[in-house]
């Protein structure tokens, strides 16, 4: 059996599907990935099924190990420096990892969850249909936590195919998109100005459950507390002490506290992908809005296997690069007989 052996990987770092879904009314959270765009185009590039499982990895690094065969492995999500045995591997494009070869993985950049998927996808006992870990839960599969150093990964060997990039569509920039309510009559018009009109910033304190956000203090009308009711994915609760907390991939299925809006779901991954300290701003759109742009983004994910494109392989001889002359006739800015115009536009 092939593995991919983990000789280190940082905090946060987990494996991750397209959630668990048909329980909630048990109490049994969804969670999966925290920006499915990113797990779909590496899944898209490893050849799997949009949502298969695959490793949600954390802000910090990794490293990953071939071992029994080689694996093929598809990389996506929050861009960071990646090499195999020395060889600099592009960001969304595809690599195979040869028997014994180690995988190595930089600092995201510009986000906080980058995506592993693995050819054939990674193999481990389904609970309510999928992988995806909630380590609060205990569940998931094939480790019911955070991997970590020295953990094995049992997954199918490389297939021989031409190694592939994916192109996909620039980052929408602005303010994250929300829908106001559905308890949005328990604060003043004051109050949902100050929360649309101000920056906020992830806390350092947030994790796969909520984000914490830091900014002004928004004030309810009648009290923290509410009737329990349904929460969703970005759901955004007004706990007593007015700082807002976003509701993620492993939140609870129900909450008591007044929810002021409610991240879109075409803006959920980009929210998630916004490092903590990072300042942002939301933007309320309307209901009719919000569907066209799921819509959007439904079509987005299913539109990734027609975006790849084959890359071909080379070695890059570096020793044979610096050698070699390749800026041409050279000049010295400082010597003016070196790049002076009339002596270059004089007749022989």
């Amino acid at each position: 059996m092939t593995k991919l052996v983990i000789p280190s990987i940082g905090p946060a770092s987990s494996v991750q599907d397209g959630g668990r879904f048909g329980a909630q009314r048990y109490g049994l959270t969804p969670s999966g990935a925290m920006d499915r765009l990113g797990l779909a185009a590496a899944n898209s590039l490893a050849g799997n099924a949009l949502l298969a499982p695959g490793v949600e990895i954390g802000p910090y690094g990794a490293a990953f190990t071939a071992r029994d065969g080689a694996v093929r492995v598809g990389l996506s999500g929050a861009p960071r420096g990646a090499e195999v045995a020395g060889r600099v591997v592009a960001w969304d494009t595809s690599v195979t990892i040869a028997e014994g070869e180690t995988l190595k993985l930089g600092m995201a950049r510009g986000g906080s969850f980058s995506y592993l998927a693995i050819e054939g996808a990674i193999q481990g006992e389904l609970t309510f249909g999928s992988l995806a870990v909630n380590a609060r839960a205990g569940l998931g599969s094939p480790y019911p936590r955070p991997l970590q150093s020295g953990d094995e990964l049992s997954v199918s060997a490389a297939s021989v195919k031409v190694e592939c990039r994916i192109d996909l569509p620039a980052a929408e920039t602005g303010p994250i998109r929300v829908v106001l309510g559905p308890q949005n009559d328990e604060f003043g018009d004051e109050a949902i100005s100050l929360f649309l009109d101000s920056d906020w910033k992830i806390s350092a304190t947030s994790d796969r459950m909520g984000y914490r956000l830091e900014g002004p203090v928004i004030k309810h009308l009648h009290g923290h507390n509410i009737v329990s009711d349904g929460t969703v994915n970005g759901s955004i609760q007004v706990p007593g002490n007015g700082q807002p907390i976003v509701l993620m991939s492993d939140r609870g299925t129900s909450g008591g506290y007044p929810k002021i809006a409610t991240v879109i779901t075409a803006d959920f991954g980009r929210f998630a992908q916004i490092p903590a300290g990072t300042a942002f701003r939301f933007k309320a759109v309307s209901m009719e809005e919000a569907q066209a742009e799921a819509r959007k983004f439904a079509g987005l994910l299913r539109s990734l296997p027609d975006r790849l494109g084959s890359i071909e392989s080379f070695d890059l001889n570096v020793e044979a690069l610096q050698d070699a002359n390749v800026a041409g006739a050279a000049v010295n800015a400082m010597d003016v007989q070196t790049w002076h115009v009339a002596d270059l536009m004089t007749p022989d």
